[in-house]
Parts: structure tokens; C-alpha cells; sequence
């Protein structure tokens, strides 16, 4: 199914990660003066700061708030470790509830050393310990993979298939984010992706573009249509798969972030137009 050209801004949604120099009030003010209609907030940027009052201020510039970024890294060498991240989680469950961020995505961690599938197993278990919390304050957990090159400390969760796979064994509170940068390669991609719609667990779409060459594996994504990534493909395919939700701009970039933020806005602007 091709996707059809968007012709607004009303399905945009920001990751204040994206322009990292921005406050989280300097990021209110110029997405909303933009005429952005969403954001994902990045918990670095509630830091000492009262969190309901910080959506309610959102809100009240007019933008939705899609989620709060990031939990997850359950795995820890020991049940001590482990522990402290159940813990963390579930204290990101109670900012997302303040917040009224309606689902948190998760980057779920590994262990460099420890074998994958004991991570994989510490992740399926931290899960079902922070799930009853998740589901009593109405937040939604997605898992995002992340590409294979992250799975030694970042993610053990590395292809669709096993976010798929993993989010199969909780109930529909559980579902996945879909991240190009991470996902792009994959070649059974369109089937996953047909599955986690037909699962009803495909909670959210993440956009940027894989520079070629990459200078740094997390600190140079590209703006979209920099890079190698099909976008639109990809789109037509989340869009067959029943995906309604915002299209979310996540950019971890030195030479983006050195730019003029304003002038970088507009550049995203023009770019998920004609890109995504």
C-alpha cells in the first residue's frame, strides 16, 4: 500500500532529543510556534523540574504528548542490579502517569558478557514486574529494538521479530515502537511489521534517515532523506499494517545539534513533507 503524501503538519511529532540544546520550555515554545502538534519528551529534560506542571504546560501550548522516552535496561549482572532497575522503571511509570504521557518506549538493555538470551530472559522478567504498576496508572510499555550493533550494553532486543515476539507474551499493555534507524535493514521488516499490526501492538513510528557513510553509530542520524533508508516504503508499509499514530522525528546528531536550532526546525519541517 503506497503512503499517501502528507500535506500537513498534524501527524508530526518531535523528540526533544532532536534538538537537544532546547530546554524542555524553549522546545514548548518553538514546536508550538512551528505549528507542531506533538512531542515525545526525554526524561533528561524534567530533571528538577515539577513533571505535572511540565505537561500541563505543554498541553496548554497545544501539543500532544506521545510518550515519555526512555525506561527499560533491565538486565544487571546481579539481582541487586536488577532490582534498581525495576525500581527506576517504575518510578518512570509514576513520571509518565504525572506527565499524562500515555506510553513509555523502552530501550531494554544487555549486559556486555552476559549471554543474549539470559538478557532476553531478565528483560521478559523485568517486564512482568513492572507491568501491574504500568497497568494500574493506564501507561503503555513499547519495546523499541535497536540494531544489532547495540546489543553488547544497549539492547538484546535487535530485530522485530523479537520485540514481536517478546511483547506476544503480555497483554495489550505491551507493544512495540518501530524505529527506522534500528530496523531499516531488516529483510523480513514488512512481515514483521504486517504482524505487529495484526498483534494490535504496533504503539509507535520512529523517523530519521542512515547517513553513508556514519560517521558515529549513535550520534549521526541523519536528517530525513540524508541518508539510505526507503521512507516512504516503510511508511506504506506501517500505514498497511493499521498504523494511525504520529510520525515521531528522533535525531542524535553532534553536527545537528551545532546548528541554528530554529533554522534545523524548518529544515525537519520541509524534510518530513517531502521525505516521509
Amino acid at each position: 500500500m503506497p503512503a499517501t503524501p502528507l500535506t500537513d503538519f498534524s501527524r508530526l511529532c518531535l523528540h526533544t532529543i532532536t534538538t537537544k540544546p532546547w530546554s524542555l520550555d524553549h522546545a514548548c515554545k518553538e514546536y508550538a510556534r512551528a505549528g507542531v502538534k506533538s512531542i515525545s519528551v526525554w526524561r533528561d529534560t524534567l530533571v528538577g523540574r515539577d513533571v505535572a506542571a511540565s505537561g500541563k504546560q505543554l498541553r496548554d501550548a497545544g501539543l500532544s504528548i506521545v510518550s515519555l522516552v526512555r525506561g527499560g535496561f533491565f538486565p544487571a549482572a546481579d539481582e541487586i542490579g536488577r532490582q534498581k532497575a525495576i525500581d527506576e522503571n517504575r518510578r518512570c511509570i509514576d513520571e509518565a502517569a504525572a506527565l499524562g504521557a500515555p506510553m513509555i518506549v523502552l530501550v531494554c538493555g544487555a549486559v556486555a558478557g552476559q549471554p543474549l538470551a539470559e538478557s532476553r530472559r531478565q528483560i521478559a522478567a523485568g517486564l512482568a514486574a513492572v507491568l501491574p504498576h504500568a497497568k494500574a496508572t493506564g501507561v503503555k510499555l513499547a519495546i523499541e529494538p535497536l540494531h544489532p550493533m547495540y546489543a553488547d550494553t544497549r539492547s538484546a532486543i535487535n530485530t522485530l521479530k523479537q520485540a514481536n515476539d517478546l511483547a506476544a507474551q503480555f497483554d495489550s499493555s505491551v507493544g512495540v515502537a518501530v524505529d527506522v534507524y534500528h530496523l531499516w535493514w531488516d529483510d523480513q521488516l514488512q512481515a514483521e511489521i504486517a504482524r505487529c499490526g495484526k498483534l494490535g501492538k504496533l504503539f509507535a513510528y520512529h523517523v530519521c534517515d542512515w547517513r553513508s557513510p556514519t560517521v558515529d553509530m549513535l550520534n549521526d542520524r541523519g536528517l530525513m532523506g540524508e541518508g539510505v533508508i526507503p521512507l516512504r516504503e516503510i511508511r506504506g508499509w506501517v500505514e498497511a499494517a493499521g498504523f494511525t499514530g504520529f510520525i515521531e522525528v528522533e535525531i542524535f546528531s553532534h553536527r545537528l545539534w551545532q546548528t541554528d536550532q530554529v533554522e534545523f526546525l524548518r529544515q525537519i519541517q520541509a524534510a518530513y513533507l517531502r521525505h516521509t
